[in-house]
C-alpha cells in the first residue's frame, strides 16, 4: 500500500506538470486567451486573493508554496472521483512531507523577511525560557497539519467503503459527492493554516517590533 500511494503521489505531480505545460505552452500576447488558460488565471488569482487577505501582504513568493501545497492536495483528492484511486493524502507519510514543506517554509520566509537573528529573536520572547516552550510549538503544529490532513482524508475513505459495502446502489454517488466536496475543503484548511503559519513568522513578529 505504502508504495502504491507513493506512485499515485507522483501521477498528480505528473499531472500536475503536465497540465501547467499544456495550458501555458502557446501563451503569447497577441493570442486569444484559451478556456483552459482562463481557468488557470482564474484559481491563481483567487489564491492570490486569498493569500493577501490573511497575510495582509501582496507577495508573489507565498503563492509557490501554499498555492502548490493546495493544488497537490486539491487534486489528490479530487481524483478519488475515479474507481480504484487512493488518494496520496490518505498516507500519513506523504501528509507529514506536506507538513514538512510548510514548517520548512516558515523559517525560510521569516528569515528573508526579517533577517536571522530577528527571526531567532521570537524565540526567547517575553524571556528566554520560552525557548523550548516556542520550538515546541513549532513542532506541534507541524505534526498537527500531518495528521489532520490525514485522519480525516483516511476516515472518510473509510466511512466510504463501509457504506458502498452495505447499500452499494444507494450511497455511491452522494457519498463520492460529499469525499469530493471534504477533500476541497481539507486543501483549503491546509493551505489556509500553512499561509496563517508563514505570516506568523514575517507580518505578527514585524508589528511587535513597530
Amino acid at each position: 500500500p505504502g508504495r502504491w500511494l507513493r506512485n499515485t503521489a507522483f501521477v498528480v505531480m505528473g499531472l500536475m506538470v503536465g497540465g501547467g505545460w499544456l495550458v501555458t505552452r502557446r501563451i503569447r500576447p497577441d493570442t486569444r486567451m484559451s478556456r483552459w488558460q482562463n481557468l488557470l488565471e482564474v484559481v491563481v488569482d483567487g489564491m492570490r486573493r486569498q493569500i493577501r487577505d490573511i497575510s495582509q501582504e501582496d507577495k508573489p513568493s507565498y503563492l509557490y508554496v501554499v498555492g502548490t501545497l493546495f493544488l497537490f492536495i486539491l487534486v489528490s483528492n479530487l481524483l478519488t472521483v475515479f474507481p480504484g484511486w487512493v488518494a496520496p493524502t490518505a498516507s500519513l507519510s506523504t501528509t507529514a512531507a506536506l507538513a514538512i514543506c510548510a514548517f520548512v517554509a516558515v523559517p525560510v520566509y521569516g528569515i528573508l523577511d526579517r533577517g536571522f537573528l530577528g527571526y531567532l529573536r521570537q524565540y526567547i520572547r517575553p524571556t528566554i525560557f520560552m525557548l523550548p516552550f516556542n520550538v515546541m510549538g513549532e513542532l506541534s503544529r507541524t505534526l498537527a497539519l500531518a495528521v489532520r490532513l490525514f485522519g480525516n482524508i483516511m476516515s472518510g475513505m473509510k466511512i466510504v467503503a463501509i457504506l458502498l459495502a452495505i447499500a452499494p446502489f444507494i450511497f455511491p454517488v452522494l457519498m463520492h459527492a460529499l469525499g469530493l466536496l471534504t477533500g476541497v475543503i481539507q486543501a483549503y484548511i491546509f493551505a489556509v493554516l500553512a499561509m496563517v503559519y508563514i505570516a506568523s513568522a514575517t507580518r505578527v513578529q514585524k508589528a511587535r517590533e513597530q
